[in-house]
């Protein structure tokens, strides 16, 4: 089976998966210039942690400041919802940026895997650092891909999961 392997945001065609891709994503009824940054929003249990995460100067400082927060000001149930939220946020910049769909879509079915290069449990749990990891956000990728797959001659009912 053919991989595309994605990392940064800046590598053409795929660096689009990335979370750190500077593309406006809709979500909850508030714009996020990133898919990182509609995540995030929900992670902080307090506003003012939220606004400060929120202000980070790139969606990579965001990434690490998130990552670093005390278990007090991460919101309860965080390590549950983690997952079903960045689905709906993956659903939502897919959704909205139809170039991103299809360049999503023209993978055909190759897995795809977020490489990183730092060895630390997070690059592990949502990518593969040396082959090793649970790559979430590639499988959750597939997973779009195969719904979009689905939907699309259904008058784009993938739409209204987005919403």
């Amino acid at each position: 089976m053919d991989e595309i392997r994605f990392y940064r945001a800046s590598e053409k065609p795929y660096g689009a998966f990335s979370n750190l891709y500077r593309r406006d994503v809709e979500f909850e009824g508030e714009v996020f210039s990133t898919s990182e940054h509609a995540y995030q929003a929900g992670k902080a249990r307090k506003p003012a942690v939220r606004k400060w995460l929120m202000e980070a100067p790139s969606p990579a400082l965001l990434a690490m400041a998130a990552h670093g927060l005390y278990y007090w000001d991460v919101a309860p149930g965080w390590s549950t919802s983690k997952f079903a939220r960045m689905r709906s946020v993956l659903r939502a910049k897919f959704a909205q940026h139809d170039d991103l769909r299809e360049l999503l879509l023209s993978t055909g079915e190759a897995r795809l895997v977020e490489t990183a290069t730092v060895d630390n449990e997070v690059n592990r749990l949502w990518g593969e650092v040396n082959g090793n990891g649970r790559n979430m956000l590639g499988v959750m990728l597939m997973e779009l891909r195969d719904e979009l797959r689905a939907g699309a001659g259904d008058d784009g009912a993938y739409l209204v999961a987005a919403e």
